[in-house]
């Protein structure tokens, strides 16, 4: 798995092992790809602590989740980096982590982590109509979409909801 080239940018900004220990706090749904990363980079000088990943469905939440999360870790660590995009928080998250003294990672959120913040946003005006699953979605469908969008208990929204996606 390699990273796209911004990602690979803000990735290897990152201090080099030996440089003090460093805390990720990111997404659940993140966990596999920054595992993968930091084992295929031996990075052993950084560790990851994953927020729940159904803050997605309270974005006004993350800010406040973020905060928690660097004040109880914060002690532990010589540098703590945030890897999270706006993910609809309307700039709360940035703001917070501006606030904390910690970096963000930047963007819209997390899907485009996957392909580049700059590929992303230059495909955003033709795959409007697109409804992104990343691995961690797929598996976690029934969790994050089909029973908080109520289509367990009314099957027949599922149209409605998904049919302008193309």
């Amino acid at each position: 798995m390699t990273p796209p080239d911004d990602a690979t940018l803000t990735i290897s900004g990152l201090p080099p092992e030996g440089a003090g220990r460093i805390l990720l706090i990111a997404c659940g749904a993140l966990a596999h790809e920054i595992l993968a990363l930091k084992r295929i980079n031996h990075w052993s000088h950084l560790d990851l602590q994953c927020l729940p990943a159904n803050l997605h469905l309270w974005p006004d939440r993350i800010p406040a989740a973020v905060e928690q999360a660097v004040t109880d870790h914060r002690a532990n660590y010589d540098r703590v980096f945030i890897v999270y995009a706006d993910c609809g928080t309307g700039g709360l998250l940035q703001a917070k982590c501006a606030e904390l003294g910690v970096q963000m990672v930047e963007g819209p959120h997390c899907y485009s982590f996957f392909e580049g913040n700059a590929a992303f946003a230059a495909k955003a005006e033709d795959e409007f109509t697109a409804f992104y699953l990343t691995d961690f979605l797929v598996r976690q469908f029934d969790a994050f979409v089909w029973r908080p969008m109520g289509l367990d208990r009314h099957p027949e929204l599922r149209d409605m909801y998904f049919g302008n996606y193309t």
